[in-house]
């Protein structure tokens, strides 16, 4: 499996993805707003574009399908219950569905609603395990549920989907928010030294270049992973004085994406 990250230098900071057989140079496009450039690199790489994933529904994520789909006529897959949402869907994916690339690759399909109740994401297993998480996980952050979506449905997909997958699992989000993230971590866990490192390390980066982290970093760094921090849930007091004294995981989340929300 090859992967390429695409920086879009849009003002919605996305990353679209190209995920590519080396066998039969066959690739998968993710998300591809900026079709122009997502075509421009499959023909540097000489890769053909077969099929496109939307991972939901939102127009800064399904905006370059038409224009792409009409240059390779690649198959359009996303969530089954979005038919309704997305325009031309081909293949309507639920959870445990697999898309296949080429002849080597295969990749998951994970249902995970929250950011909207539209949302796919795709978790490649084997040697190199990846996740490729559109607008539910984001580099120390969570997706906004402002759009379609729900935080209890959210908080769901993080505890019974994500908390489960491996340590060494890539995390490559829909959106480039690290820094403003790791501001909010640091915010609320103002001790979390390894936060402070990474701030420190991708500052000002390139994000043609992005860090990319795993599930493990995202355990130590994203606040929304870290729901039994004495030091979040001292500082979530400050907030919400109506906070049980030894609060359950599910409320810590609720309250962490509600401050989130105006931060």
């Amino acid at each position: 499996m090859i992967v390429k990250q695409i920086w879009t230098a849009n003002a919605y900071r996305n990353f679209n993805y190209l995920i590519a057989c080396p066998e039969s140079g066959e690739a998968l496009a993710i998300d591809p707003l900026d079709h122009e450039k997502c075509l421009a690199a499959a023909k540097q790489e000489g890769w053909q574009i077969t099929q496109v994933l939307n991972t939901h529904e939102h127009r800064d994520h399904t905006g370059g399908n038409e224009a792409l789909i009409a240059k390779t006529g690649a198959k359009l897959l996303a969530h089954v219950n979005a038919k309704d949402k997305i325009a031309g869907i081909h293949r309507g994916l639920s959870a445990g569905d697999v898309v296949k690339v080429g002849r080597t690759v295969e990749l998951e399909a994970l249902d995970t609603p929250g950011h909207t109740y539209c949302h796919i994401c795709l978790c490649a297993h084997g040697e190199r395990k990846a996740l490729f998480c559109g607008d539910t996980l984001f580099n120390a952050g969570a997706g906004n549920c402002h759009n379609g979506g729900h935080p209890e449905a959210l908080y769901d997909t993080f505890s019974r989907q994500l908390a489960r997958l491996p340590d060494d699992t890539l995390v490559y989000p829909g959106h480039d928010y690290i820094e403003n993230n790791l501001g909010f971590t640091l915010d609320r866990e103002p001790d979390n030294q390894d936060a402070q490192q990474l701030l420190d390390q991708v500052q000002g980066q390139d994000p043609n270049q992005p860090f990319v982290s795993t599930l493990a970093v995202e355990r130590r760094i994203n606040t929304f992973f870290r729901l039994t921090s004495a030091s979040v849930i001292n500082r979530l007091r400050e907030v919400f004085a109506d906070l049980p004294e030894r609060p359950d995981p599910k409320t810590v989340f609720l309250r962490l994406r509600e401050l989130r929300n105006g931060w």
